[in-house]
């Protein structure tokens, strides 16, 4: 349960700042060591410099109560388990003095406990979503890196068992939405908000037909989106698995094109990216058929996001026009799908 004053995003960072300062000491660095704010959203993130030993490494300290240890734990397992079983790279976590992956922050602040990791420091820049051109050849890599994702969750014993959240419909767009309700977001006016439910049961009687068989839903990413892919010569790299769960495999297409599910280019993303899919593994022409549901259903999750996250760096980044544009794509979604 957290205290009665809820805090401002300004005292928020200075609360997050000196915990990660406290948090550097449960590490193996040197005293000179120091924090530079890498980003501010569900979790506060830093990179950590030891000038001494010439390394980084990224601090990244949880959203309070958004995830148990268990869960924190089961994602670093995850991790380790990519590592070992594909070629695809992702950070590495980084064990504390006490040898244990997720550390335990003392704090006056919350009546529950306070965790953070350490990841690996890796080389690269996000995708750059003006640059068309680029971004088309960009996504065939990440449709092969995504499937290769999927069949190492396929290979993988413990993949259906370890601790995480499911993402489907009900936790996203029904009765029990991690990330808020759509219907709460300030500018969806009664008209819109008629448009969005329409959307939101199509959207649900979509799915259900699409089923959760193991083929199409498993352990996911659940936020491949462009800020959490590291560029590197013709590398992509994947990182922040702070929202992995289980959910559709192809949530993590939908996932993708994040913010930019309106662009003209979305549909040449798309075909790029089942090409490299393909690649690696099989997908039907029925669950192709299925993508614009999938895009749908991100698009109204992060309008819902967008209304509840609204002291957020992504969160100030986009206004009404967000809303405007989620219209017409439920618009564009109806017409074909309803």
């Amino acid at each position: 349960m957290q205290n009665a004053k809820k805090l401002t995003q300004e005292e928020h960072m200075v609360f997050a700042d000196m915990l990660a300062k406290r948090a550097l000491q449960l590490y193996d660095l040197s005293p000179s060591s120091y924090i530079r704010l890498l980003n501010y959203s569900e979790n506060t993130t830093f990179a950590v410099v030891d000038p001494e030993r010439k390394t980084r490494t990224v601090l990244r300290i949880n959203r309070p109560g958004y995830h148990t240890k268990e869960e924190l734990e089961a994602e670093l397992m995850w991790l380790e388990s990519i590592m070992i079983n594909s070629p695809i790279i992702v950070p590495k976590p980084i064990a504390g003095k006490n040898k244990k992956f997720v550390q335990t922050l003392k704090n006056d602040r919350y009546s529950y406990p306070l965790h953070c990791v350490m990841f690996s420091f890796l080389q690269g820049s996000a995708p750059d979503d003006k640059d068309e051109k680029n971004l088309i050849f960009q996504f065939e890599r990440l449709g092969e890196v995504t499937a290769l994702l999927h069949e190492q969750v396929n290979n993988w014993e413990y993949s259906r068992s370890i601790c995480r959240a499911t993402w489907d419909y009900d936790t996203m767009l029904g009765n029990r939405p991690r990330w808020g309700r759509w219907q709460d977001r300030y500018d969806v006016t009664s008209g819109l908000a008629q448009l969005f439910q329409r959307a939101s049961d199509t959207i649900s009687l979509r799915l259900g037909r699409f089923g959760k068989s193991p083929e199409r839903f498993g352990l996911i990413h659940a936020d491949l989106r462009l800020a959490n892919l590291l560029i590197e010569e013709k590398k992509i790299k994947v990182i922040d698995f702070d929202d992995c769960g289980f959910g559709w495999f192809l949530y993590d297409l939908g996932a993708a094109v994040s913010f930019i599910e309106h662009k003209e280019y979305v549909p040449d993303l798309v075909a790029s990216w089942l090409q490299g899919y393909r690649k690696v593994r099989s997908l039907s022409k029925e669950e192709e058929s299925e993508i614009p549901t999938f895009i749908m259903l991100r698009r109204l999750l992060l309008l819902a996001w967008l209304g509840t996250r609204h002291d957020s760096d992504t969160a100030k980044e986009f206004g009404t026009e967000f809303t405007e544009k989620t219209a017409e794509l439920a618009e564009k979604y109806l017409l074909t799908f309803a």
